[in-house]
């Protein structure tokens, strides 16, 4: 690894930091519908630096930890780890998850460069069971019982706010069920 502050982090370098909001709304599937939570979180992004894979790619990467809460009761319902890391030779995003449910993936999209016209640096990256580059991996119990088939995922990072969409697809009580999950934050 590099010296953290020599690294090129590229369109991932505004996310270092920590981050919360309280605008989150989770649109979770239920047996008999639709579930509606609204709720608070805590992003913490990490600089680690990079990595090199065999001797020809070298990755900048950030890890961090998602804890989100219901504001009914302030219990947490979502706790996540991975990392996001930058391949600037590529010009390729890679996203990797894990949720203590038994799921894990790796989502990627190719960064289209630049900011917008706003000023704004937007992720976008994406994972499906049948990709063969970007996966879904889970346990047996998930895969019969609330698979994951898909998972999209946009972030919006504009100087101190950062806001995000993401869609994941879930075959669960008899039904495909887009759960979606949207928040916007403040650098703490």
């Amino acid at each position: 690894m590099s010296n953290k502050k020599d690294i090129d982090y590229g369109p991932l370098k505004g996310l270092i930091g920590a981050w919360q909001g309280n605008k989150g709304l989770d649109v979770a599937p239920e047996p008999d519908g639709t579930e509606n939570n609204p709720y608070h979180e805590t992003i913490t992004f990490s600089a680690i630096g990079d990595v090199t894979n065999a001797e020809s790619q070298t990755l900048a990467a950030i890890h961090y930890r998602q804890i989100v809460q219901r504001k009914s009761n302030n219990e947490i319902f979502h706790d996540e780890t991975g990392y996001w890391m930058w391949d600037a030779a590529a010009g390729i995003i890679m996203h990797s998850l894990n949720i203590p449910r038994a799921v894990s993936l790796l989502a990627g999209g190719k960064y289209n460069g630049g900011e917008s016209a706003g000023g704004s640096v937007v992720l976008e990256v994406s994972a499906a069971q049948d990709d063969k580059n970007w996966q879904i991996i889970q346990s047996p119990f998930m895969q019969k019982n609330a698979r994951t088939t898909g998972f999209r995922h946009k972030i919006t990072i504009d100087n101190d706010k950062l806001s995000y969409s993401e869609t994941t697809i879930v075959e669960i009580y008899g039904k495909v069920f887009e759960h979606t999950d949207e928040n916007e934050l403040v650098r703490q």
